[in-house]
């Protein structure tokens, strides 16, 4: 590629880097949130409702921008902004930790109680996440280029739904468990979060593969990029 054309792609992933990071952040900074949700009307144990944190909502972001990068930028560029979304996850709680620490003015909008109910949790919540995030994107990451390889670069669609299903489940299961086993989730929330948590994952990436298909497209026609061919940035 032409030295204008690796800035170009320098800046678009710098782009899909920040998109990546606050979605992270901020998933985990509205998790505390519930709503009901029904998808197709399904039932699970003889009930309609799916009650889902709103801190899933960005979550599924996450993981088309890695698929995304893993075929344009490949592996070790999807791994280098997996690690980079931790660490900023990692420095929000700190910051949050502070936050929380510092006594709140008689007059402050928002007093010591209502901001440790809202934001108390984090350091706990964001521990879990990471944990799970961490192994869910590894494993994301690893399905993705072995199917990539199986199929010779074929089937886009199957890669990205295979690696993100598993990786998925993988996520809900482990922030799930750990946050019940810190006791800020009952026990017997746990089989219907994990439950409703996958099932809405699943179809969202099912709904997100023909953005993959038309971000891949736009990539390889704007770089000239031929089938699996990756841009490489040095």
């Amino acid at each position: 590629m032409s030295k204008k054309d690796t800035l170009a792609a320098q800046r678009i992933y710098l782009i899909l880097a920040a998109l990546f990071i606050t979605s992270l952040v901020v998933s985990n900074l509205i998790f505390q949130k519930f709503f009901y949700w029904h998808p197709f009307n399904l039932t699970v144990f003889n009930a309609s409702l799916f009650e889902v944190s709103v801190g899933i909502l960005p979550y599924p972001i996450t993981f088309l921008i890695t698929d995304l990068i893993s075929e344009i930028y490949g592996k070790k560029r999807a791994n280098q902004i997996v690690i980079t979304g931790i660490f900023a996850s990692f420095f929000s709680m700190l910051i949050i930790y502070v936050a929380n620490a510092v006594p709140a003015t008689k007059w402050s909008p928002v007093n010591d109680h209502l901001f440790s109910t809202v934001f108390g949790s984090t350091a706990i919540a964001v521990f879990a996440s990471m944990m799970a995030y961490l192994l869910a994107q590894f494993v994301d990451i690893q399905i993705y280029h072995f199917w990539k390889r199986l199929t010779k670069g074929k089937h886009l669609w199957l890669r990205n739904n295979f690696s993100t299903w598993l990786s998925q489940f993988v996520d809900t299961f482990t922030v799930l468990f750990l946050l019940c086993s810190f006791g800020k989730i009952e026990w017997d929330l746990f089989l219907g979060l994990l439950l409703s948590g996958f099932i809405f994952k699943v179809l969202v990436a099912l709904l997100d593969t023909p953005f993959l298909y038309l971000g891949v497209y736009a990539f390889r026609k704007r770089f000239n990029l031929k089938p699996n061919e990756e841009i490489s940035l040095l």
